[in-house]
């Protein structure tokens, strides 16, 4: 039953972050850093649930997400 707990908060959570980057990151208002910086929590929120579920390729795309967001961090900063 814990093991339920901490996917669905680490989907929720993560699905939230996500929306949210891509919203500031779509809106081109100046929160590109805050952006990126949500979104890097939310791949290291769905790399939890993919450890976790033993998702594999879903744990994969994480470091793709990851990476993409460590990117814009240093273009935007």
């Amino acid at each position: 039953m814990e093991k339920q707990k901490l996917v669905v908060g680490f989907e929720v959570t993560g699905s939230v972050l996500a929306m949210a980057y891509a919203l500031l990151i779509a809106s081109n208002t100046g929160y590109e850093i805050l952006g990126f910086t949500l979104l890097l929590i939310s791949s290291g929120l769905f790399a939890g649930w993919a450890l976790i579920d033993k998702r594999w390729a879903f744990l994969v795309l994480q470091f793709f997400y990851a990476t993409s967001a460590i990117i814009g961090l240093i273009r935007w900063a």
